[in-house]
């Protein structure tokens, strides 16, 4: 699906393991990955200054990791000062990277904003798509787990659908990677669309015509990715939709969880309740989280 990316580790996150797994993220379809870790300022003296000493041994770390293999993938290990806010959206530009992956534990609405610092600043700064990974589960995989999930990491998406304007954007974002000849897209896709507030029996016209809207419309939508290529899996829920979505991720195997949002001045705010933060905020899957363009 994505060609070039830029895996961003603060050695906290247990992202740098996945420099022993090149060969494997090259089967899923890489052929540049830039792993990258940012060294704050040296402040000491109140007069920052670069920390020479700091990117060395940062990047002695990431190459101490470093496993290419016979992988035909272009491997580059970047360690620039500053904070990551800044360096990111600079390695982004330079190596034409397509995906961030990121690490943000889960998080509650109240001890922080929806995704962790860095990550929340990313999703401001750059329309780059987003891969959060959980560092409470990359940390305690084994190295035959972690292989799997690097060859896997987008093979099969679970799409959250309710007709809306963000389902809407990322269906039309979706479909042009699908189109596009240059990049592998999931092997399979699954459409889920939650009707929430049912009637307690479930039975009432309301409810039926509601559902019988969505099973329409999703149909529509599955055919509309089914024509430019993909295998497209589809279902109707009732319930909370947090809830359903993660049970059907669960149900189906899925690799990871595609949402978005479609306003960048409120993007991921924790005044601006939305699915998209619920999930990148609770969900323990991995989220590919597709920014606004403006």
């Amino acid at each position: 699906m994505f060609r070039h990316c830029l895996i961003c580790t603060d050695f906290s996150d247990g992202l740098q393991r996945l420099a022993r797994f090149v060969p494997d993220l090259a089967a899923g379809g890489l052929k540049r990955i830039v792993f990258s870790h940012s060294v704050p300022l040296w402040e000491e003296g109140g007069i920052p200054r670069i920390d020479e000493e700091g990117m060395q041994a940062a990047r002695d770390r990431l190459e101490s990791q470093l496993n290419v293999g016979d992988a035909e993938v272009e491997v580059i290990i970047e360690v620039p000062s500053g904070r990551p806010a800044e360096t990111i959206p600079k390695l982004v530009n330079q190596y034409d990277i397509e995906v961030i992956i990121t690490g943000a534990p889960t998080r509650s609405l109240v001890k922080e904003k929806v995704f962790g610092s860095t990550t929340l600043a990313l999703a401001k700064a750059t329309n780059i798509p987003l891969m959060v990974l959980r560092p409470q589960l990359v940390s305690t995989y084994t190295q035959e787990e972690l292989a799997l999930r690097c060859r896997a990491l987008w093979r099969y998406l679970l799409i959250p659908y309710n007709d809306g304007e963000a389902a809407n954007y990322l269906l039309d974002t979706l479909k042009a990677y699908a189109q596009n000849a240059e990049t592998r897209f999931p092997e399979c896709c699954m459409l889920v669309w939650v009707i929430s507030e049912v009637s307690r029996r479930g039975t009432d016209e309301r409810t039926q015509y509601r559902l019988q809207q969505a099973h329409e419309r999703l149909a529509a939508v599955k055919a509309e990715l089914e024509a430019v290529g993909l295998t497209v899996n589809a279902e109707v829920r009732q319930g909370d939709t947090f809830t359903e979505i993660t049970d059907a991720a669960l149900d189906f195997d899925i690799s990871a969880i595609a949402t978005s949002y479609v306003t960048r001045g409120a993007v991921l705010e924790l005044a601006a309740p939305s699915f998209a933060n619920e999930v990148v905020r609770r969900s323990w899957f991995p989220v590919l989280f597709f920014s606004p363009e403006s």
